[in-house]
């Protein structure tokens, strides 16, 4: 290989593990994220979420003490496990996620959107190699079912970025859902959601920050009001997302 073709694969690596971790942002990434509200319909179904700023407050708050704990923490620790296929570690991590989902409504919807996942996988494993990788990988692991943190840990290990990228895109991909989830339910108009995912788009860094430092002590899942809204989901009249 001569010098140029050196400088050429390593200037495509670092692209193409960005359009993988986008790829996996994306909304239409086929795992079902936008038909979840993540007990947000329910708190708009009890005033406690109303307009633009309690919304804006309300994902703010749930990013930080919910998704940064809790996912964030096991997407960070999940990709060097996948990388060193540390699958003992792995199977830890799965058991921990479907455990500490603390309703019924909030474990149907990772092990739905982790089973997507692999579907994804499988459906385009024979036309791209990376994401190949990621069915082979979660297929070995014979988790059942697969959650959708460690799922998505797995197919940004194939995308050889760095773990900080890698949560930052899941914590984009999981606001772009949830700020849509705000202006169908509260409803809100788009410009008002633009301006929430602005905000959004200030605190996941620090969100992402702050989960990369937890451990198996730290690491945690106790959203207590966001359960009894999420319980309260699964029986409510009339909804727009699915329980």
């Amino acid at each position: 290989m001569t010098p140029t073709d050196r400088a050429a694969a390593t200037a495509a690596r670092p692209a193409a593990g960005l359009l993988q971790i986008l790829w996996l942002a994306s909304p239409t990434l086929p795992v079902g994220g936008f038909s979840y509200s993540e007990g947000l319909e329910a708190a708009v179904d009890v005033g406690a979420v109303i307009d633009e700023s309690t919304a804006a407050n309300w994902l703010a708050d749930q990013l930080h003490l919910g998704l940064a704990r809790s996912d964030l923490a096991v997407v960070a620790q999940a990709i060097p496990a996948w990388q060193a296929s540390d699958l003992t570690r792995i199977r830890q991590l799965n058991t921990w996620v479907l455990n500490t989902r603390e309703s019924q409504e909030f474990r149907l919807q990772t092990e739905q959107m982790g089973r997507s996942l692999l579907e994804w996988a499988r459906s385009l494993s024979a036309l791209d190699a990376s994401v190949g990788g990621v069915f082979e990988q979660l297929q070995s692991a014979q988790l059942a079912p697969p959650t959708y943190p460690v799922a998505m840990a797995c197919a940004a290990a194939c995308a050889h970025t760095t773990v900080r990228d890698s949560l930052i895109g899941y914590a984009f991909g999981w606001a772009e859902n949830m700020v849509q989830a705000a202006i169908k339910s509260v409803p809100l108009g788009q410009s008002a959601g633009q301006r929430i995912l602005a905000r959004l788009v200030q605190e996941i860094p620090v969100a992402v920050d702050h989960a990369i430092t937890l451990t198996d002590d730290t690491r945690q899942a106790f959203t207590p009001m966001l359960a009894i809204l999420s319980a309260r989901h699964e029986t409510q009249y009339s909804r727009l997302f699915r329980s």
